[in-house]
């Protein structure tokens, strides 16, 4: 199964700058699209339907913000588009599409950099997203967590770490809440990993490497590669020892995000 991930920061400026042209030639099975950025209204034209796939949509209650969406080739046999807490819901964060015992989540973490209330707001995501997380770990099923969380884990996951310590993002107690939930030694030392955890597909496949998937549109940014890892897919642990390969795609670029291919042997 080969799953692809991409925070589009609007689904229509994406395909205006060729991501369709260029997804359809990737062989992905599934696609988890982070930031539509639309109402499912708007994305019917054969321009955001892909041959071949079918999509699927959670639309923000606030028009042109947020929202998730994932295209398939294969039917699911059950799509979820909630989580049963409305401030999280309604913002169109959570998209689920379940095919037999393997669930595959299109996830938006919030972000805090834009102030104080969101941060805050952020935080509350954190605290009660962790027993869903746990329980989900513990269910039994296979679980790929796709998306853009907003959070770095250590100094291989972000270009300039000393000066963005105390920024959203890359904040101590962000750091320790997310590598707390994945069972590896890519972490930065704030917190013993859990023996049995979710995984990160990318540290799988690619346990040093130093690569970015977002970069700001503030000065030369992406030219000068000065980028952060935030997009990520977590995954429980038997799917992730079929883990195959994991490649970001800086280029072309469709959005201030990368997209994220990684594939499993399912």
């Amino acid at each position: 199964m080969r799953i692809l991930t991409f925070n589009a920061n609007g689904l229509r400026s994406a395909a205006s700058k060729g991501f369709f042209d260029w997804f359809e030639r990737q062989d992905v099975d599934v696609l988890c699209v982070q930031e539509t950025k639309a109402q499912e209204h708007q994305l019917t034209d054969a321009a955001f339907r892909p041959e071949g796939y079918r999509a699927w949509f959670k639309d923000a209650q606030k028009k042109g913000y947020s929202g998730v969406a994932i295209y398939s080739q294969r039917e699911p046999d059950e799509v979820r588009t909630a989580l049963g807490w409305a401030p999280f819901d309604d913002e169109g964060r959570y998209l689920e599409a379940r095919f037999g015992n393997v669930s595959v989540v299109s996830f938006y973490i919030p972000s805090g950099s834009s102030g104080e209330e969101r941060q805050g707001f952020k935080e509350d995501v954190m605290t009660w997203l962790r027993p869903i997380l746990d329980g989900w770990l513990a269910s039994g099923r296979e679980y790929v967590l796709c998306g853009d969380w907003n959070i770095v884990r250590a100094k291989n996951d972000i270009r300039n770490w000393t000066g963005n310590q105390k920024n959203s993002g890359c904040l101590p107690h962000e750091r320790a809440w997310l590598s707390g939930l994945i069972a590896d030694g890519c972490h930065d030392g704030l917190i013993v990993p859990p023996e049995t955890g979710w995984k990160d597909a990318f540290r799988v496949a690619k346990p040093e490497a130093v690569e970015y998937t977002w970069w700001s549109q503030r000065g030369a940014a992406r030219a000068n590669n000065v980028g952060w890892r935030i997009d990520y897919q977590l995954c429980t642990p038997g799917i992730a020892s079929g883990i195959r390969s994991a490649e970001i795609f800086p280029e072309p670029k469709f959005s201030d995000h990368a997209p994220m291919l990684v594939e499993y042997a399912v």
